[in-house]
């Protein structure tokens, strides 16, 4: 069982330290960007647009206020993004968009071109972001993907006004018996569907054990409260194959 203190972030294979962690993770997502999306797709089975879409309205009463600061972190293409925007007024403040692979950005770029979204390609560990300054923060399956899980919920605290929002989006695993058959689907079957469209089948063994790796959903509940969350929570999607953690910035 995944701990909190063996699971400090992401390791993919060969690495050992977050600097090497980081930099694998970097490189696996360029390698992938082309055809990310694609296989998101038919992977989830179209569900991935399901969740993105109960985030985005899970936060509605933050997302409908024009003058709220909002970011979409670790946004890859912009799919999250594009569902938060949905939900913004006309006259809204841009959506800010963060994400440290280059090739995956340049993609939510084109998708996004001429909407109020403004793309900043940086860590998400070290945000280009001013202390207390926005309202809601989201992640959709890419906080998974950092080196360090409690300094990602520090850094996203410190540019959280008291009282901002925040929501992550993200795989675990779900209960037995079900957990044996996504076991069995995610180490055997995804790793071959995912390379075969991504050309990169390492990437795709890499998801499953990062799902694995990845803390207890009550595991999480308890490291957002030591980084200065309350009203935490947790809601299952799909059996709990996915889930949104949310809570509110002290």
């Amino acid at each position: 069982m995944t701990t909190l203190q063996s699971a400090k972030g992401a390791r993919p294979e060969g690495a050992t330290t977050d600097e090497e962690a980081a930099i694998a993770v970097q490189k696996m997502f360029d390698e992938i960007a082309p055809q990310y999306d694609r296989a998101n797709h038919i992977l989830s089975m179209g569900m991935d647009r399901v969740w993105w879409n109960s985030t985005a309205r899970f936060f509605d009463a933050t997302l409908k206020q024009s003058q709220a600061h909002v970011l979409d972190l670790c946004c890859g293409t912009a799919d999250m993004t594009a569902a938060l925007l949905s939900r913004r007024p006309a006259n809204a403040e841009s959506i800010l968009a963060v994400d440290f692979s280059h090739e995956m950005i340049e993609r939510g770029r084109i998708k996004m071109q001429g909407k109020p979204v403004q793309f900043i390609e940086a860590d998400a560990l070290n945000l280009p972001i001013e202390n207390a300054s926005l309202d809601l923060v989201v992640s959709a399956f890419g906080f998974r993907n950092l080196a360090d899980y409690n300094a990602g919920l520090r850094e996203i605290r410190r540019v959280l006004k008291p009282g901002g929002r925040i929501g992550i989006l993200d795989f675990s695993m779900p209960p037995a018996p079900l957990k044996q058959m996504y076991r069995l689907y995610f180490r055997h079957v995804l790793p071959r569907i995912g390379g075969m469209i991504s050309g990169s089948q390492d990437s795709y063994a890499y998801l499953p054990a990062s799902v694995e790796r990845f803390p207890t959903p009550k595991d999480f509940l308890r490291m957002m409260e030591a980084a200065s969350f309350n009203a935490t929570r947790w809601q299952p999607y799909l059996f709990g194959i996915a889930g949104l953690w949310s809570a509110t910035a002290l």
